[in-house]
């Protein structure tokens, strides 16, 4: 009987084991399955596939910048290998002031020359502000990517290039011609410095005291016998320091391009009737400085 009693818990602890070696088995095969799903399964989502007939990415600032809600940004892919060639694909993104900026241009992929050499031109306009990449981007043939990152940088205005051309005039007037004159009016004392070169007036520097009613200091600036740039400081007295500078400047075509004010310390829009008098103050000074010369 003992001996009975024996194999039979032999047997349970045998079955019993044999259940355990079962549960076991069965979960390893699932975890291994698990681990060895395929891509695309709803345990390991695969990436989206990028399109074959877009360029896409995303477009920053290299500096930061405060663009307008007014801002537009122009794509533009075009094959750079054929002169004048139209582009391949063009786009408007508007607004576009929130940076990085995702995008995504679509063109017709039968269109595309697999010889050619393809650029996406990007260009933010925010007024008379522009942004463009300092170099250009090359994608989708010759190995080029169809995902790019785009960094813009600000580019000088029409009105900050005319300034800086202006300034360095400015900067070489002592080594011009230079001639002076003055005249008393009823209340205002007036006395200005003619600088020539080659025989043309390139700038006049007066300066205006109306007693009571202020001083003005101006620079004005000549091209072909025509009011360039003017730059105005207005202060209370002679010694004072400026409390106003109005800065405005023209064009080749005459229009204007810059019109500024600066007082305590912020910069605002020129009015365009201040400006137009500026270009008087210009005209004015060159009659009475050359006699009606012009010269």
């Amino acid at each position: 009987m003992r001996r009975l009693v024996w194999s039979l818990m032999s047997v349970a602890a045998l079955a019993l084991a044999g259940c355990g070696n079962s549960s076991d088995s069965s979960q390893s095969a699932t975890q291994g399955g698990e681990t060895a799903a395929a891509p695309g399964s709803a345990a390991t989502p695969a990436a989206a596939p990028a399109k074959a007939n877009a360029i896409t990415g995303q477009v920053t600032l290299r500096d930061a910048a405060q663009v307008s809600a007014d801002a537009k940004l122009q794509l533009t892919l075009v094959d750079v290998s054929t002169q004048d060639a139209a582009p391949l694909a063009t786009k408007t993104v508007q607004p576009a002031n929130t940076f990085p900026l995702t995008f995504e241009l679509e063109f017709n992929a039968p269109d595309v020359n697999p010889n050619g050499l393809y650029v996406l031109k990007a260009d933010l306009v925010d007024g008379d502000r522009h942004y463009t990449p300092p170099l250009q981007t090359q994608v989708l043939t010759k190995g080029a990517p169809t995902q790019v990152n785009i960094q813009l940088v600000a580019e000088q205005t029409a009105g900050e290039k005319e300034l800086a051309a202006f300034t360095a005039v400015q900067k070489q007037i002592g080594g011009m011609k230079i001639s002076n004159g003055t005249k008393l009016e009823d209340k205002v004392s007036r006395g200005w410095q003619v600088f020539r070169e080659a025989g043309e007036v390139k700038f006049i520097r007066e300066q205006v005291d109306y007693g009571d009613k202020g001083f003005t200091s101006t620079d004005f600036a000549y091209k072909d016998g025509k009011p360039w740039v003017v730059v105005q400081q207005k202060k209370s007295s002679k010694d004072a320091k400026p409390n106003e500078t109005d800065r405005a400047a023209w064009g080749q075509d005459g229009q204007l391009v810059l019109k500024t004010v600066e007082a305590g310390g912020k910069t605002s829009p020129l009015g365009d009737d201040a400006a137009a008098d500026l270009q008087k103050q210009a005209e004015a000074i060159l009659k009475l400085a050359t006699n009606g010369k012009g010269k």
